[in-house]
């Protein structure tokens, strides 16, 4: 395989791994209300970069299936969209952490520190 072709498998098994965690790391998020932008900067902070076309559809999704809770911030100069984890978010959220201490531990198991 050609140098090219390698960075390109790689980048997109990059991308493959990442999307499993940014469900995560977006919840990891709204315990408090947060909006749209003010997620992107948080979890960029964090280390955690997501481009907001892909995180708007997210929230909308996660909204939908009653994980995410939103009210309507009309009080400021722009009206902004805030989201936050419901009750039965809450729930999921701390079953999701435990499944990915899990899977981390059993990943050890396979991978341990080589990738260091």
């Amino acid at each position: 395989m050609d140098l090219n072709k390698e960075e390109q498998v790689l980048e997109g098994l990059i991308q493959e791994l990442r999307r499993g965690t940014i469900i995560l790391c977006v919840l990891s998020q709204l315990e408090e209300p947060q909006y749209g932008y003010s997620l992107v900067v948080a979890l960029e902070e964090k280390g955690m970069t997501i481009d907001p076309g892909t995180l708007y559809p997210l929230l909308r999704r996660l909204e939908k299936q009653e994980i995410l809770i939103s009210n309507w911030n009309t009080e400021g100069s722009k009206p902004r969209k805030y989201y936050e984890l419901s009750n039965g978010g809450k729930r999921i959220y701390q079953k999701l952490c435990h499944q990915w201490h899990e899977i981390s531990r059993s990943m050890e198991n396979f991978i341990g520190k080589k990738g260091e």
